[in-house]
């Protein structure tokens, strides 16, 4: 039996209090916004409206809706077989910082294009950036060296009128994250990053086999998120990523306010903490996020 996984009758209170997404999906006003959903709407034992989250269409489908209807992002797409990720979560991140930047800023959230935002590895989705744009008027810069991914990055932008807001830089070297993305005298007010949070391919097989058991499924449906090798495993995996980012922020520390990344494995801190130390940081956060039963970490830090 293929997994359906309903709208949520109650409000997802793990969310950020200013996420759009804590309650239910509201199917009605979303095929209103994307008539092309109501391929992928049926009904659960209940009654009750639900998608089939196993199947890549209808994810992408989904978030497509979610973009026009929550953010008025007409035009959305990504190639075959890039990371289509779920929109709550994304959105979540978002407002984390958000709080972040408010700390400095008498406790008011910061908004308007004068607050700059990098997004390292922007991905095909440029996801962070709308979100970010639409919810809080912020300028971004975002980050990515696969040239399919920039290619549709910048095509998403395009089609939708913010080439003011969002820039899409290539990143021409994979031994760097800010080298040769950040320009001279160019300032930032925080970075942000969706690292791969895997050392290999096999392990994210693994791992998304474990996912689907966990849910009740029989055989593993694949990556129904999709996404490439670069977006979801690289060579020592997550640890290893993170200290290249940690030690490149030290050479760019008069460039960003804040520095901050995802981080999926509660593990990866001690050693994250430990670097941080030894490169001098003097501010050192750590935001936990839950998304249903998946638990992540937000790292921020500032020299």
């Amino acid at each position: 039996m293929a997994n359906k996984i309903p709208s949520n009758s109650t409000e997802k209170t793990n969310l950020h209090p200013r996420n759009l997404h804590r309650g239910r999906y509201d199917f009605k006003a979303l095929i209103k916004a994307l008539p092309a959903l109501r391929e992928f709407v049926t009904e659960n034992e209940q009654g009750e409206p639900t998608v089939n989250f196993t199947n890549p269409e209808a994810v992408k489908t989904i978030n497509q809706a979610l973009l026009k209807q929550s953010y008025g992002i007409a035009s959305w797409d990504i190639p075959e077989g890039f990371l289509c990720p779920p929109i709550p979560g994304r959105a979540d991140y978002i407002h984390y910082i958000a709080d972040v930047l408010a700390e400095d800023n008498n406790g008011k959230v910061p908004t308007g294009n004068s607050i700059k935002v990098l997004d390292v590895g922007v991905g095909a989705n440029c996801i962070y950036p709308l979100i970010g744009h639409k919810a809080y008027g912020w300028s971004f810069v975002g980050s990515e060296a696969d040239y399919i991914a920039v290619a549709s990055a910048q095509k998403i932008v395009k089609d939708n009128g913010l080439a003011g807001a969002i820039d899409i830089r290539k990143q021409t070297s994979y031994a760097h994250i800010f080298e040769g993305i950040i320009k001279s005298g160019e300032k930032f007010d925080i970075t942000m990053c969706n690292p791969p949070f895997h050392s290999s391919s096999k392990e994210v097989l693994q791992k998304s086999q474990r996912k689907w058991e966990k849910l009740g499924q029989d055989t593993n449906p694949g990556l129904n998120f999709g996404g490439r090798n670069n977006e979801l495993w690289c060579e020592g995996g997550e640890p290893r990523f993170l200290n290249k980012i940690m030690s490149e922020s030290k050479q760019f520390a008069k460039s960003c306010k804040w520095f901050s990344s995802l981080i999926s494995q509660k593990t990866t801190l001690p050693g994250c903490y430990k670097s941080l130390d030894y490169l001098g940081a003097t501010d050192v956060k750590t935001i936990t996020m839950s998304q249903g039963q998946k638990t992540s970490r937000i790292l921020v830090w500032r020299f």
